[in-house]
């Protein structure tokens, strides 16, 4: 989607422009992987009007293929409008135009099997699932466990506004044990299933091999069954998060999962992918817009192998990603200039 944010906090009642940019899930983690060198490929629909074309063109400039993606002459390009606000406050709104939209139009038929199963790991979105019966329908044909697919990510994205109760909010459950991992909100599993805490929330997900839990401030859990610990039972490793100058919360959790994939493709351990998650989301939690550049390669590396006490001292503000080669020690908190 086209995204407007606010050039000043208020009601979108109040708010008189807005500066344009770009958002969705799935393209946050495309755009975020591809910043970082990864290959990547973003298969979607849009509208054959500017918003559209926008779109494209940002999303390519980040060095993503959208060869696959589909004009659609009859339908509109989505766009939502948000307030500045963080959205786990009372104040926050969002405001979705996409119902009608060119993605809510996709189905199955429409997608290239071989574009899809091309890569190393396949990324959708609960979002996706809320869009349309055909998006529904589209995403359980993704979801179903088949031979020779990639490695499946699903992030469970639970949005209050885009399901009409918490019964129908259910089907992310299904979809979610068709994945090979999955990335839910402890809260997104309470609000959307009744499930309090990460074990919880793992009893009720034995399907996917890796599941992560984000636990907002406190950090996050993987559970992961390996050769190691045979077909019932998991690894389990716990990552706090660091300390971060909060600009705006929203794409933090597309970014937590791009990091956390760019770690898994380069077969790093999984202490290693959580803190890459959480130093990923720390790039985009430290912005006003979706979606943020994440730290360079070398960088995040030397970040994620401090040692624990070191990583509790890490304290991140705005302007951090670009303090790479400011002299600053890794350990010491990150000056805004």
């Amino acid at each position: 989607m086209v995204t407007f944010l606010p050039r000043r906090p208020g009601r979108l009642a109040d708010v008189p422009s807005f500066d344009r940019a770009i958002g969705g899930a799935e393209s946050n983690v495309a755009c975020t992987l591809a910043r970082t060198g990864h290959t990547t490929r973003w298969i979607s629909r849009v509208g054959t009007d500017g918003f559209g074309d926008h779109l494209l063109a940002a999303i390519a400039d980040c060095g993503v293929d959208v060869r696959h993606v589909r004009r659609d002459p009859l339908r509109p390009t989505g766009v939502y409008f948000r307030t500045a606000g963080d959205r786990a406050t009372d104040t926050h709104e969002v405001a979705y135009y996409r119902a009608g939209s060119a993605a809510s139009a996709m189905t199955a038929a429409d997608l290239d099997p071989a574009a899809l199963h091309t890569g190393r790991i396949l990324h959708l979105s609960g979002i996706t699932a809320a869009l349309s019966a055909d998006c529904l329908g589209l995403l359980k044909e993704l979801t179903t466990r088949r031979p020779g697919r990639p490695l499946l990510s699903f992030d469970v994205n639970y949005r209050p506004g885009l399901w009409r109760d918490t019964a129908q909010a259910r089907v992310l459950l299904d979809l979610a044990r068709g994945a090979d991992l999955v990335f839910v909100g402890d809260d997104e599993a309470r609000d959307a299933w009744g499930l309090h805490g990460p074990r919880a929330v793992r009893q009720a997900l034995p399907e996917p091999h890796t599941l992560v839990v984000k636990q907002g401030k406190a950090g996050a859990t993987v559970f992961r069954r390996t050769r190691e610990t045979g077909g019932g039972r998991d690894d389990a490793t716990f990552v706090p998060a660091m300390d971060v100058d909060l600009v705006a919360a929203t794409g933090a959790g597309d970014a937590f999962a791009a990091g956390f994939l760019s770690a898994t493709l380069r077969g790093l351990p999984d202490r290693a992918r959580l803190r890459h998650g959480h130093l990923w989301a720390a790039a985009a939690l430290t912005v006003p817009g979706d979606l943020a550049t994440p730290p360079s390669r070398p960088y995040a590396d030397r970040l994620a192998a401090l040692d624990d006490p070191a990583w509790a001292r890490l304290h991140l503000a705005p302007g951090w990603t670009d303090a790479d080669t400011s002299g600053h020690r890794a350990d010491e908190e990150v000056p805004t200039q």
